[in-house]
């Protein structure tokens, strides 16, 4: 059977960082505006991202109004292995890397299934560093932190098996049994996209490994200390983790904000109505607010500008990435500085990183 036709690739900036153990981190970047760093979670490629059904809607949806950050955990992807056993803190020092090689001084953090674990960790420990967590299928406590039955015991060692032996084999039962718990309401191509995800992540050996890391991830214990707005998304119909651990997460975290999706896929898909309510969820609970006085937020050309201003780029670089005329974009920065309440470029620069755009 031929492969589906690759997409066209989203424009994105790939880089590495480095852990203390000299493993590199693959990250790439993409969008505009205020900073969102997904932690890393099960089955990431970031470069393969930028073509996937499954996450290429995602980066460009969300990065109409957010800049994206993303990595791939050590073993995974593009990153480098060590010696490590993955956990919950090889996991946090991976995010805290992360944001300081991409000199992130404060941003949101997303965090999926099992990425919720060390976002909510990372939250807990660094309050001045997050501005925000956003939570999407995500639990507090894997299976082997709570009283598993024999039955549960038996279920997880088989799965552990299985994975280990048939992981990333095209067509394998083992594929076909993780695509239909995880995308059950998928189409075809992005059923395709997960099992190729898959298969392009990690080995069988390392995909076993996390799997049964993210059994033993608890972070119970940090829920009270995370002090900046939450907002925990959860699929109505998630057969990978139930709603009510949503629930049961959004009720431990003070202030949080609970709301359902619904769909069955354990995220939601292109196409479907829960993933354009993700995508404005989250967009509007992350964005900038609206300056005083401005009476509106920024523009989404606006937030184009603000971005590329704070990461230093010229009239002519500017005009080049937005395909714009160089009066056009002297003209629009004239504005945005009016608006800013600056008097030049440099403190615009300044204004533009302390709103969070980068």
């Amino acid at each position: 059977m031929p492969e589906t036709a690759p997409h066209q690739r989203l424009r994105q900036e790939l880089r590495f960082a480095h852990l203390p153990s000299g493993a590199r981190i693959a990250w790439a970047r993409n969008g505009q505006g205020p900073p969102l760093l997904r932690a890393a979670h099960w089955m990431t490629h970031v470069e393969y991202d930028a073509e996937s059904a499954l996450y290429r809607p995602w980066l460009e949806r969300l990065g109409r109004a957010l800049t994206i950050y993303r990595f791939d955990e050590r073993g995974s992807g593009l990153s480098g292995q060590d010696n490590v056993t993955p956990s919950l803190e090889s996991a946090v020092e991976e995010l805290a890397v992360v944001m300081d090689a991409a000199g992130l001084q404060r941003a949101a953090l997303l965090g999926i299934s099992g990425g919720a674990a060390p976002a909510i960790a990372y939250a807990a420990r660094h309050p001045d560093r997050v501005s925000a967590l956003v939570l999407l299928g995500g639990y507090a406590q894997g299976l082997m932190q709570g009283l598993p039955s024999v039955e549960q015991l038996a279920y997880v060692q088989a799965q552990a098996q299985l994975i280990e032996l048939g992981w990333g084999v095209r067509n394998s039962p083992v594929q076909q049994f993780i695509t239909a718990t995880m995308l059950p309401d998928g189409t075809p191509e992005q059923v395709a996209a997960l099992n190729e995800q898959q298969r392009r992540s990690c080995d069988g050996r390392q995909a076993k490994a996390i799997f049964l890391s993210r059994l033993n991830l608890d972070v119970r214990a940090e829920l009270a200390a995370v002090r900046c707005p939450t907002l925990v998304l959860h699929a109505e119909g998630d057969a990978a983790v139930s709603v009510e651990r949503g629930r049961e997460l959004a009720a431990a975290i003070p202030g949080a904000r609970f709301e359902s999706l619904r769909t069955r896929n354990h995220v939601p898909m292109a196409g479907e109505p829960a993933f354009e309510r993700f995508c404005d969820a989250v967009a509007e609970f992350v964005g900038p607010a609206p300056e005083a006085g401005a009476g509106q937020a920024f523009t989404p050309r606006e937030r184009q500008l603000l971005a590329l201003v704070a990461r230093g780029r010229d009239n002519l670089q500017i005009a080049a990435e937005l395909g714009l005329a160089d009066k056009t974009v002297r003209n629009a920065l004239s504005l945005l500085y009016s608006r800013l309440g600056v008097d030049g470029r440099s403190h615009a620069v300044v204004r533009a990183r302390e709103l969070g755009f980068s």
